[in-house]
């Protein structure tokens, strides 16, 4: 059985169904009650993974564990070790941990500091295990929609920087191999899409897809900041516009590792577009 953490979220959701569709037994685990349209065959857990206790029913049986850490969890929580000791009990074996290009990249942001602290911990559990750092992702976009949908409108800082944005489908997709092949163990995969892309650019692949004309309003840093702190603790604002605006020559750089696992290209940015354009209507 393989127990996929963060089951409802961009990555997870995508997983849930791709173990599924491979004949896997799967544990979708999250702290939000069950959704509707589960995979037939995928038990649902509902539990939250900063309470060891509460995850640990979820957890029994399972030989492999895709752990994935979400919003207040990136910074605090319990003791990373706590949480894979108890993993070990449960019978995990195999652990797929998603982490950050920027663990790497920036190794003192304080962003980042609990995936690094997860990422120590991973490696020194005994386990076998395997790292992803994506980059930035294509979905960031979903918080243009509500301006799209109704003003034609998306309004973003530092609209001529490119990055190489990948599609989180990319990342359950390498998740998948990982959690069910051997030849996995001991790698961290940086994780991008094909080809750097600005936000003015991701506007117009937009617009081009919808077949209207979207405006693109570039904010300031100070503007941006204060959107993001509306709903992001400090240091993560601050990290992530320090990544979006000034990014360095590794965070611009496209990865092998995707093409190399999946033995196909990363999927561009037009490809999550497509997918998802109803969200922009």
């Amino acid at each position: 059985m393989i127990a996929v953490t963060g089951a409802t979220g961009n990555i997870g959701k995508t997983l849930v169904e791709l173990l599924a569709e491979a004949g896997e037994e799967v544990v979708a685990v999250s702290r939000r009650p069950q959704p509707a349209g589960l995979a037939a065959g995928v038990r649902w857990g509902q539990a939250d993974i900063g309470s060891t206790t509460g995850l640990r029913p979820a957890l029994e049986g399972a030989r492999a564990l895709f752990l994935l850490l979400g919003g207040e969890l990136n910074s605090r929580g319990e003791n990373p070790a706590t949480l894979l000791d108890m993993a070990s009990d449960a019978g995990v074996e195999r652990i797929v941990l998603v982490s950050s290009q920027v663990s790497t990249t920036r190794p003192e942001a304080l962003s980042h500091a609990r995936l690094r602290e997860f990422e120590a911990a991973v490696r020194a559990s005994g386990h076998d295990f395997t790292i992803l750092r994506p980059g930035g992702f294509a979905s960031n976009t979903f918080a243009w929609a509500e301006t799209v949908r109704t003003k034609r409108t998306i309004f973003a800082p530092f609209g001529d920087v490119a990055l190489p944005v990948i599609d989180p489908a990319d990342i359950a997709a390498v998740a998948a191999a990982a959690l069910r092949e051997d030849g996995h163990a001991g790698h961290a995969y940086e994780l991008t899409g094909p080809e750097p892309i600005s936000p003015r650019r991701q506007a117009a692949v937009i617009a081009e897809a919808l077949g209207e004309e979207v405006t693109f309003v570039e904010l300031s840093r100070e503007d941006a900041h204060a959107r993001m702190a509306q709903f992001m603790p400090e240091q993560v604002v601050t990290g992530t516009l320090d990544v979006l605006g000034v990014p360095l020559p590794a965070e611009q750089k496209t990865s092998p590792d995707v093409e190399a696992v999946l033995h196909r290209p990363a999927s561009p940015f037009g490809a999550w577009v497509a997918r998802n354009l109803p969200s922009f209507r």
